[in-house]
């Protein structure tokens, strides 16, 4: 008998289903890179992210041999503005790894977290100055209580927020950059030639800390894990990197903008919670009241993208 064909709805339902897997694998594995990195902690922010650059480009380099995109990469890297742009959106990316460490190694997990509940006000916010958009009252609105919420945390703390403040610029930049490159370049090359741009740089400074005896790959962990554990982390450091991407890529392909945007939240929700349930972060009055104003604000703000979401997507009519 033959097989009985997809329809066109099972077909949409199928990708959806996919995608949703894939952003939430994605988001997830972002979610818990504070508890890996802290692993890590003997390495220190910069040699931590010079690992990350140089494994996740050997790891590019055999994905796009294996899946036959070296000749999208070549075409990209022959492009001076496509590389440019792309190029602009490594170095953010690496202002971006850099902060997070940071913050994950001098126990500020909540700070990160912060910087990426904040990274979708920052996003609206570029959106009006760089690309003229014209922002909805509820846009404006989710921006003001969640510049209010980032206010009251730092007078509780007594000092700016520079970290969460880095991190939601850097990342909403990286997203600008990204959006201005267009969609028609592929995840996987692009990745690889955001990668090769910081490869050089990265690879220097490995050779640096070698040579000056500095370097800790192959040294004690400090404790943490063993010698050849600490190796096995700074090189799985490139999957740890690259698999996240990659999957984000996926699931923004299959997947509306709104749900996307609500999948986002998962990985600062889990970096708060590793914050404060497993590193044991404090959490002052202060705090917790500008955390609230800034999920108000998020509340308000995707309320106000479903809904737009719906009015440009209504559903057909059940016929008559």
């Amino acid at each position: 008998m033959p097989t009985a064909q997809p329809t066109p709805e099972g077909v949409a339902t199928s990708e959806h289903r996919r995608g949703l897997i894939a952003g939430a694998c994605g988001y997830f594995l972002w979610g818990v890179l504070p508890i890996y990195f802290s692993l890590l902690a003997s390495a220190g922010a910069f040699e931590i992210t010079a690992h990350r650059v140089v494994w996740s480009m050997l790891l590019c380099l055999l994905l796009l041999a294996a899946l036959g995109q070296w000749r999208t990469f070549t075409t990209l890297l022959r492009d001076p503005r496509v590389a440019g742009r792309l190029t602009l959106a490594a170095v953010l990316l690496a202002v971006n790894w850099i902060t997070f460490l940071v913050g994950v190694l001098t126990d500020r997990v909540v700070d990160a977290a912060l910087g990426y509940y904040v990274n979708p006000i920052i996003t609206v916010l570029l959106a009006v100055l760089v690309l003229r958009e014209r922002p909805r009252p509820a846009q404006w609105a989710a921006v003001g209580v969640a510049g209010a919420g980032v206010v009251v945390i730092a007078v509780g703390l007594g000092s700016f927020p520079w970290i969460a403040t880095v991190l939601a610029l850097s990342f909403a930049g990286y997203g600008l950059v990204k959006k201005t490159v267009g969609a028609k370049v592929p995840a996987l090359p692009g990745l690889g030639v955001e990668t090769l741009a910081l490869t050089a740089p990265a690879l220097g400074y490995l050779v640096y800390l070698t040579v000056t005896g500095a370097s800790t790959f192959g040294a004690d962990g400090g404790g943490r894990v063993s010698p050849a554990g600490h190796v096995a982390l700074l090189v799985a450091s490139g999957v740890a990197t690259t698999v996240p991407l990659l999957l984000f890529a996926a699931a923004a392909r299959r997947l509306p903008l709104a749900t996307l945007g609500l999948l986002q939240y998962i990985t600062p929700t889990m970096q708060f919670l590793t914050g404060v349930l497993l590193f044991g972060e404090e959490m002052a009055p202060s705090r917790w009241a500008g955390f609230a104003l800034v999920w108000v604000a998020l509340v308000i703000l995707t309320t106000d993208g479903l809904r737009l979401a719906r009015s440009n997507n209504p559903r057909p009519r059940a016929p008559r």
